[in-house]
């Protein structure tokens, strides 16, 4: 019988969601190991505000709210947890979380900017490594659509992230790449998620909300002008809000 963790959940992406979690089965365990995806891109859209002296949204405040959040779902994962592949998984990205948390704890800079996109590149890479177990272990296809639905929030602040270090004059040379490829993930994932049997009105409702958010990034996207931080900052936002009530919801079907 699977162990019932409880810790807090820190007042960071949504304030309602404040309170105590408890992780009590494995669709919960994927909702939660999904959240971490997010936090990486959600923490480097953070680290760019900051840099851009961008006040909106408090970013800097968000920002240690999220690592605190980072860490301690990362350690309810590791004690629910009791698959070995999983356990591995999870050691990796606690190891390599440690000298990234070291490195957002020092004032930003542009010339750290580079690095420290490429070190959270990697640490969502190992994170979601990590929920694709999880959502194994749950032996049902409801664990994949949790998985898809729960990475929508991580490409949410993906895109925003790529486009704040954008404006922050961060040169990436594969900035058009990541785009079109988080662009067309959040997509056809989207499609993919109206379509599943799980989706309830409720559900779909909060599908669509998210849609019409994205085309802001679809028509940003196609544009020359100049990228609004503060718009960027608050349409990822929306997106975010409404695909976790989304996750939340796939994952309370399963009991």
């Amino acid at each position: 019988m699977k162990k019932v963790i409880k810790t807090v959940l820190l007042p960071s992406l949504i304030s309602s969601y404040a309170f105590a979690i408890e992780i009590k089965n494995l669709s919960v365990a994927v909702d939660v190991a999904g959240k971490q995806r997010m936090f990486t891109q959600r923490m480097l859209k953070d680290y760019a505000m900051v840099g851009l002296e961008n006040h909106f949204g408090n970013p800097g405040e968000d920002l240690k709210k999220i690592m605190g959040s980072f860490e301690n779902h990362l350690n309810s994962l590791i004690e629910f947890n009791n698959d070995p592949a999983t356990e591995e998984s999870l050691k990796k990205v606690k190891v390599m979380w440690e000298p990234i948390k070291a490195a957002l704890n020092e004032p930003p800079s542009k010339e750290k900017a580079g690095k420290m996109q490429e070190d959270l590149e990697a640490l969502l890479k190992q994170s979601n490594e990590a929920v694709g177990l999880f959502a194994k272990q749950t032996g049902k296809t409801s664990g994949e659509i949790i998985n898809i639905s729960g990475r929508q929030r991580m490409l949410s602040q993906r895109m925003a992230s790529l486009y704040m270090l954008k404006v922050w004059g961060i040169d990436d040379p594969q900035f058009k790449t990541k785009m079109t490829k988080a662009m067309d993930l959040y997509r056809t994932s989207l499609e993919k998620l109206k379509k599943s049997e799980m989706s309830t009105p409720e559900i779909t409702a909060l599908l669509k909300k998210a849609e019409k958010s994205f085309m802001f990034f679809e028509i940003m996207n196609k544009s020359s002008s100049k990228f609004i931080p503060t718009l960027i900052y608050k349409k990822s936002n929306e997106m975010l809000k409404d695909m976790n009530t989304a996750t939340g919801l796939y994952a309370a079907q399963e009991k």
